[in-house]
C-alpha cells in the first residue's frame, strides 16, 4: 500500500465527515474487535486509539486522523478482505500504524488504561496483559 493512498485515507476530513465516521466507528468497532482481536498483534493500541478518538479533549485533527483509520479498519470492503487469514489485515495494519505514528503523543496512559480495562472486561487477550482499575474516559464509548 503506497504512502499517497494511506495519506488520502487518513485525511481528517470536515466536521461533518468526522461526525459520520464517529457514528460508524461507535456502532461497528467492538464487534470487529471481538471477531478479529487475535489476528491483530497490537489490538490494545487499536482500542487505546479508539478511546483517544472518542475523548472530547483530543484535538480535532487528531480525532479526525484516528476516526479515519478506525473507519477504514471497520469497513467491510477494503483493498484486501479481512477474512483472508494472514493477508487480510495487511492494509488495515498499514493504515493503523501510519495513524498511530502521526498521533503518537496524543494517545495517553489514560486511553491505554481504558483500553486494558475494556479488553479485560470482554476477556480479549492481548500481548500486554495486566488489568487496570482506571475509569473509562468516555461513558458513551460503550462496547456492544
Amino acid at each position: 500500500m503506497d504512502d499517497v493512498k494511506i495519506g488520502e485515507i487518513l485525511e481528517p476530513g470536515s466536521e461533518e465527515e468526522q461526525g459520520r465516521r464517529e457514528k460508524r466507528v461507535r456502532s461497528r468497532f467492538w464487534p470487529k474487535v471481538k471477531r478479529y482481536a487475535r489476528m491483530i498483534p497490537f489490538i490494545d493500541e487499536v482500542v487505546a486509539g479508539y478511546y483517544c478518538a472518542m475523548d472530547p479533549e483530543t484535538p480535532p485533527r487528531v480525532r479526525g486522523i484516528l476516526l479515519a483509520a478506525l473507519a477504514y479498519f471497520i469497513l467491510p470492503l477494503d483493498s484486501i478482505p479481512d477474512f483472508l487469514i494472514g493477508f487480510g489485515f495487511g492494509d488495515d495494519i498499514a493504515v493503523l500504524t501510519a495513524a498511530f505514528a502521526a498521533v503518537r503523543g496524543n494517545i495517553t496512559e489514560a486511553h491505554r488504561a481504558a483500553a486494558r480495562k475494556a479488553l479485560a472486561e470482554e476477556d480479549i487477550k492481548t500481548g500486554n496483559g495486566g488489568e487496570d482499575d482506571s475509569p473509562i474516559i468516555d461513558g458513551e464509548a460503550t462496547r456492544g
